[in-house]
């Protein structure tokens, strides 16, 4: 099945679909995404590394998971349809926590630009990835992790980054 994204003007209102595989390019039309960060019971963030054979970032870390929603699926929906197939994890009580929007181009050339909810969500089960998706995963405690971002900033996504200071500054308990 050829997934698709949902293609958006500024005020993320669709004006259509496109294959995915035809949308990342050096010019990427905006489009709806998500973005999802996964904690455990510990304030234990679950950070993925990006497959190496990814169009877009590949072998970056990032926050949990990443994707899109399909037409008619809210970032929810969607969010819980990559969590169980990028990380074989079932995870019932994620929720849309800021809205947010980016353009970011890899080392590559190849373009991101999504309308891109920040989403969180809980477990304490470990992720059984699919080696297409994922190069590499941890949980790393929420300080040590934006401590690494600032010290490290190159080795994580861009959207990541941002969005790890907009969760700080919508929920004061992660700090």
């Amino acid at each position: 099945m050829i997934e698709t994204v949902v293609l958006v003007d500024e005020k993320n209102n669709s004006i259509g679909t496109a294959p995915k595989e035809s949308v990342h390019t050096t010019n990427t039309p905006l489009h709806r995404g998500f973005s999802c960060f996964i904690f455990n019971d510990k304030k234990e963030l679950l950070l993925t590394k990006r497959a190496s054979t990814k169009k877009t970032f590949p072998g970056v870390w990032t926050n949990t998971v990443c994707g899109h929603p399909g037409e008619g699926e809210s970032a929810v929906e969607a969010a819980k349809r990559r969590l169980e197939h990028e990380l074989g994890l079932l995870v019932s009580d994620v929720e849309e926590i800021a809205p947010y929007q980016y353009r970011f181009s890899d080392s590559n050339g190849i373009v991101e630009n999504e309308i891109c909810p920040i989403l969180v969500g809980h477990t304490n089960n470990n992720p059984v990835p699919h080696d297409h998706e994922v190069d590499a995963w941890k949980w790393v405690a929420w300080k040590e992790f934006l401590e690494d971002v600032k010290k490290n900033p190159d080795i994580y996504s861009p959207w990541c980054r941002e969005e790890a200071l907009i969760l700080l500054q919508k929920d004061p308990e992660l700090q």
